[in-house]
């Protein structure tokens, strides 16, 4: 209630108060706002109350590891009940938290390697997810209900004055910061070198509270680098179906390609197989992704024009610097990365995403959350949906529009592409196709209020198996739709529950499309098609500015 007693500044007045508390306890160890690796935990234990929400960065590849170690390590019986808002929970100690009793509560959007891990800590009562958001409605929540009180994040390197520079990864950092500075947060920062003058300033310091030169350099993982030697000949005709039968036909030009070898395989064919159908300046021109390395020989061919990225790749950097007319790069030859508007320009400018899943139920939803994985969604729900509020046309999204609405007496609009490219069979033979998606089971053991989907159905318009392609922008009623996608679900038990004639039916009416009915020879899928077929093909791509980490130098 307001009135003449109301305090107006309440949480100005607690920043303060955590700050004199931590200008007190450290003393003469803060220089300025830096302070020397040894006393992190004296200063959480300062400026983190019980019950605070907490962000710590964590993006799909930069990670605050210095400071999560640090937060991890704190005395329960001092700090407890966090909040933690995590994009990606990618290292143990971001879940160590939850198990040593420091955080109890977790929003997040995905969280890779400790899925297994994360649902038994849910399973065990341990912790106690809000949300799985995409990352769009993460970073948007941070400014409405979700607004973090100290926020713990990375950088390449400060200042004396405590001015960030964040290289190429800048990734979240400045929705994190922002949300969190302007709401009377803490701002803390890891960064891995102190110097006199920054290359370029990318958060001021008077948006920093304090900053921390870890003694190592802060944990980063080339997530989106894949290794052409794993691609499979499946694979490659996969790609080769997707070039001519979607990207070819809608007129892709903007879009964006999810994590994995079968997009990889496209990227790799660019140069080859749609170079030969004469598809150079027609398709694939303009792209909101990551730096992947299989993308340098289709950079190098002349197919891609712009890429705008999520955050950068180990390896990239020479590469990336040396193409200026390609990446956001600044004057200091540092591409800028930045996750927030790149889901923007995901959402709303890219025509096409195509991407992968580990489940797609009878209707065409998706998800990754399965039994025993709570894997999240990380940014495949905004781009795989179709963005609603969209005004400007493309041929694509006409195209795509005109298709889903025809025979309907509706107001003509436009639609997104959203491809969900799997094989019928993944990794120990588990079907990739279900009747029953495992996420609502998940939901009522998670206690979850609705089944955690990534995308749904009715956002998906194709369904890209070995078997061929599902259009599902021309099914006409719900029977039509599950038996297109039974129909491209190859020997799987829900493949092998089709209606034969229906999907024959289907087929007849280009609603199903084989490799045969696109006019692709099944015998030159091989890996022959590949402009590189190792690592060091990719090296000799850039023309040796490209340097793979240690772990893909195979040669």
């Amino acid at each position: 209630m307001g009135g003449p007693d109301r305090v107006w500044n309440h949480q100005q007045s607690n920043r303060r108060a955590r700050l004199e508390r931590a200008g007190e306890a450290l003393g003469t160890a803060l220089s300025g706002k830096i302070l020397p690796a040894n006393r992190i935990a004296d200063l959480l234990h300062q400026v983190i109350e019980c019950g605070d929400r907490v962000c710590l960065e964590g993006n799909n590849q930069k990670q605050a590891n210095f400071l999560g170690k640090a937060l991890a390590q704190l005395d329960p019986a001092r700090i407890n009940g966090l909040h933690m808002l995590l994009s990606v929970i990618a290292l143990p100690e971001h879940l160590d938290v939850f198990e040593k009793g420091v955080a109890s509560r977790l929003d997040f959007s995905f969280s890779g390697p400790q899925a297994a891990r994360l649902a038994r800590l849910v399973m065990a009562g341990q912790l106690n997810i809000g949300a799985i958001h995409t990352y769009l409605e993460l970073f948007g929540r941070y400014f409405v209900d979700l607004t973090p009180r100290v926020s713990l994040i990375a950088a390449e390197a400060a200042d004396r004055a405590g001015n960030l520079y964040t290289g190429p990864n800048t990734e979240d950092t400045p929705a994190i910061v922002e949300a969190t500075a302007f709401k009377s947060g803490i701002v803390i920062a890891q960064v891995n070198r102190i110097v006199d003058t920054l290359p370029r300033v990318d958060v001021p310091a008077d948006w920093v509270d304090f900053v921390v030169q870890s003694p190592a350099p802060y944990y980063i993982e080339p997530l989106f680098t894949r290794d052409p030697a794993q691609i499979s000949e499946v694979q490659v005709l996969m790609a080769m179906m997707a070039i001519k039968g979607i990207y070819a036909e809608y007129e892709i030009n903007r879009l964006n390609h999810g994590i994995g070898f079968d997009t990889a395989a496209i990227e790799l064919i660019l140069p080859t197989y749609a170079q030969s159908l004469g598809l150079r300046g027609k398709i694939a021109r303009h792209w909101a992704l990551n730096p992947h390395p299989a993308l340098i020989p289709a950079i190098e061919a002349g197919f891609v024009e712009s890429v705008h990225s999520f955050g950068s790749e180990l390896g990239m950097e020479d590469y990336i610097r040396a193409r200026p007319d390609i990446f956001f790069v600044g004057p200091d030859g540092s591409m800028r990365s930045n996750r927030a508007f790149c889901q923007a320009a995901g959402h709303y400018a890219c025509d096409m995403f195509i991407g992968s899943t580990l489940q797609i139920d009878l209707q065409g939803n998706s998800s990754t959350a399965t039994l025993g994985r709570i894997s999240g969604f990380g940014g495949a729900p905004n781009m795989g949906a179709d963005a609603r509020g969209r005004r400007h046309d493309s041929p694509a999204w006409l195209k795509a529009g005109r298709q889903a609405d025809e025979g309907r007496n509706v107001m003509p609009r436009g639609r997104k592409l959203v491809v969900q490219m799997v094989e019928t069979f993944r990794e120990h033979m588990a079907p990739a196709f279900v009747e029953t998606l495992d996420a609502w089971q998940v939901a009522e053991q998670a206690g979850m209020a609705i089944p955690p989907v990534m995308i749904y159905g009715d956002d998906v318009t194709h369904i890209l198996t070995e078997e061929g392609i599902a259009n599902l922008l021309l099914c006409r009623t719900p029977e039509e739709r599950e038996q297109a996608i039974r129909g491209v679900a190859g020997y799987s038990p829900v493949g092998m529950a089709r209606d034969r004639r229906m999907v024959e039916n289907l087929r007849d009416r280009k609603v199903i499309l084989r490799a045969e009915d696109l006019g692709i020879d099944k015998r030159l899928a091989t890996r022959d098609l590949l402009a590189a077929r190792n690592m060091k093909d990719l090296v000799r791509a850039s023309g040796g500015l490209y340097d793979p980490p240690k772990r893909f130098r195979n040669w």
